[in-house]
């Protein structure tokens, strides 16, 4: 355990940031299983609903840092490749 009053402090602020960072991942992972469920089961316009929330929310993160803009671009690639397997 850290000593030093400021070691102390990072360890707790590295801690929440940690969380934050998980929980967005994890959102961000549950939205794209989703758009392939509502996918495969032909859900049309809910599939259209989520698409454009999961891209939002891959955009907010990439905005804070979460994810890396290569990432981000790669995962709306794939989030606009599934709807596109939708209509054809």
């Amino acid at each position: 355990m850290a000593n030093i009053k400021q070691q102390k402090k990072r360890i707790r602020l590295a801690e929440k940031q940690r969380l934050r960072n998980r929980h967005a991942k994890s959102s961000i992972k549950t939205l794209f299983k989703r758009l392939e469920a509502q996918v495969a089961d032909g859900q049309t316009d809910e599939a259209a609903r989520t698409a454009t929330f999961l891209t939002s929310r891959i955009d907010k993160a990439a905005a804070k840092g979460v994810l890396h803009k290569n990432n981000a671009a790669h995962k709306k690639s794939r989030v606009a490749h599934t709807l596109a397997r939708l209509s054809a």
